[in-house]
């Protein structure tokens, strides 16, 4: 009986040790490979508002003289309904 005691009492702390090693290596890979992550990772990106600027005063009048011009055109026959709302929506969104 001494002796099987004996050899339950080694069994245990051999395997009570291998549990600890390998928890420990298994920690130790996690630690790296978390490492390497944000190594790799791209730095989050930063969102800044872009500022817009106000229109130019010689920009807008450009602008104007155009809008009339389409209008013309319409009057005129040149351009159909849809194709002066579209050349204006294009016009205002430049």
């Amino acid at each position: 009986m001494p002796g099987l005691l004996r050899g339950v009492a080694r069994t245990a702390v051999v395997a009570g040790t291998a549990t600890a090693v390998s928890n420990r290596v298994n920690r130790r890979q996690q630690g790296r490979w978390a490492a390497q992550q944000e190594a790799q990772a791209p730095p989050p990106p930063s969102y800044s508002p872009q500022p817009t600027a106000a229109p130019s005063a010689p920009d807008m009048s450009a602008k104007i003289e155009q809008l009339k011009q389409l209008g013309e055109l319409k009057t005129q026959g040149v351009l159909t309904e849809a194709e002066f709302e579209e050349q204006k929506r294009r016009l205002l969104e430049a």
